[in-house]
């Protein structure tokens, strides 16, 4: 097959009636026999995080898969797959203790997938993810779960000899030390980099599921950011810990701070945060990067990117799933 376009899909967690609804509406068909969805001239690129939250989760993994193995599609790693190697993950062998440890909070992120993912399946998929690499350049277009940042890569790829790190434990092991390089650039790859609020003397947020917060995400992808209310990533249901509305940042300059902002001229694709409603922000996307993402698993339309070589990002070619 010669691939004329890809179409980039977002964070799908669990949602395969949404998936399957979009393929189809993206004109993918179900091969006899196999049952996998092809396109004749195009693949599909999933951005990670296909697991988790949704009631779904097995077949979207077979969904998923069986199109990445026929050659119909092309992944790159999300966060919840990396928390699921490390959740599973037994470290050192027999201690009782795991790279992501069992508490409350990780299990009940995790549950889904625990309970729908289990035995012989769960060793299968789990193995996969091993196999599953952390960014994609395709020359013309790139695609990360949260945050294209060349830095990171480079550490990954001088670390670990790849960008598919995952298939030795110990590179899993290492980006599970906090004190280890690779944690910082695979956290940055994975869910993107923070800037400290507090050590800009503002105050402390909880976030949307009340967590007291003093980071920040950073929108790495707004090139013309100079001030810590152009580049913190601020959502509208944040507070302060007085349960008041977080007030505005202020436009106080932080250049230093902005080494990860994306200068390229290449088309980035990512998903990972979690936007609302339908593609029609400029934080949605920029002349040069586009978020996929916008929130399937919580009443949101399963949405993609139709890339077919434009050089810079069309809105137009952004495609939802009609499935609600």
């Amino acid at each position: 097959m010669t691939v004329q376009g890809y179409d980039i899909i977002g964070d799908v967690h669990g949602c395969a009636t949404k998936l399957e609804d979009l393929l189809i509406a993206l004109d993918y068909q179900k091969a006899d026999g196999t049952g996998e969805y092809r396109h004749p001239d195009r693949q599909a690129i999933f951005v990670g995080d296909l697991i988790d939250r949704g009631g779904e989760q097995l077949q979207v993994l077979r969904t998923v898969k069986s199109m990445v193995d026929s050659g119909s599609a092309k992944i790159v790693m999300g966060n919840h797959e990396f928390n699921a190697l490390a959740y599973d993950t037994e470290w050192p062998p027999g201690s009782g203790n795991f790279l992501r440890p069992h508490t409350e909070k990780n299990t009940n992120q995790h549950r889904a997938f625990l309970d729908q993912v289990t035995s012989d399946d769960r060793r299968r998929y789990l193995k996969w993810f091993r196999t599953i690499p952390l960014w994609l350049d395709l020359g013309d277009l790139r695609v990360v779960h949260a945050c294209w940042h060349e830095d990171s890569m480079r550490l990954v790829e001088h670390q670990c000899g790849s960008s598919t790190p995952f298939g030795d434990v110990k590179h899993l092991v290492a980006a599970s030390d906090e004190n280890d390089p690779l944690f910082t650039a695979v956290e940055t790859l994975l869910k993107g980099p923070e800037i400290s609020l507090v050590d800009h003397g503002q105050p402390k947020y909880h976030d949307k599921d009340g967590h007291p917060r003093e980071n920040a995400r950073m929108q790495w992808w707004n090139g013309e950011a100079r001030t810590l209310r152009d580049i913190a990533e601020m959502g509208g249901n944040f507070t302060t810990e007085a349960g008041e509305p977080y007030p505005p940042l202020p436009e106080l300059e932080v250049a230093n701070t902005l080494s990860h902002i994306y200068m390229g001229r290449v088309p980035v694709f990512y998903g990972h945060y979690w936007r609302q409603g339908t593609p029609k922000h400029r934080q949605d996307w920029t002349a040069y990067t586009a978020c996929v993402d916008f929130s399937a698993v919580r009443g949101g339309a399963l949405t993609a990117y139709r890339w077919s070589g434009e050089k810079q990002i069309r809105p137009d070619h952004y495609r939802s799933s009609s499935a609600m």
